[in-house]
């Protein structure tokens, strides 16, 4: 299989778009705000009771699909901001692929010094810092 996706370097991201669109579907029609879903609970939020930087993202997905912009800003503030980054990134590396080309996003040391620290104090400010 690795060797098929060396050959083409679409299929890798085709199958996570392709996988994003299904879990897409599902999430349109299951409100992770309601209990008595299928949907995977955070194993970070198990184990400390915290929440991780992401929680609330399957939430605030469902929101964006139903136009709760709101809701979704309530549900994680810096996912919200973080996706169109995200997204630019899976196009661009669906676009490279689509062209023959492998891509591979890169960050230096410094860049990933500076997502750590900001994942690690949104973490902190929004389960010490209480709103109000």
């Amino acid at each position: 299989m690795a060797d098929l996706v060396r050959r083409n370097p679409a299929l890798a991201p085709l199958a996570v778009l392709a996988a994003g669109a299904a879990g897409a579907a599902y999430l349109y029609t299951t409100n992770p705000h309601e209990p008595g879903h299928l949907l995977p609970q955070c194993p970070f939020r198990l184990v400390t009771g915290w929440l991780c930087p992401a929680c609330g993202g399957t939430r605030m997905v469902y929101d964006l699909m139903h136009g709760h912009f709101a809701a979704a800003w309530a549900d994680n503030r810096l996912l919200l901001l973080a996706s169109p980054f995200a997204l630019a990134l899976l196009g661009r590396w669906a676009w490279e692929g689509l062209r023959g080309r492998h891509w591979q996003p890169r960050a230096g040391r410094l860049t990933q010094a500076l997502i750590l620290t900001v994942a690690v104090a949104w973490t902190v400010v929004r389960n010490v810092v209480q709103p109000g």
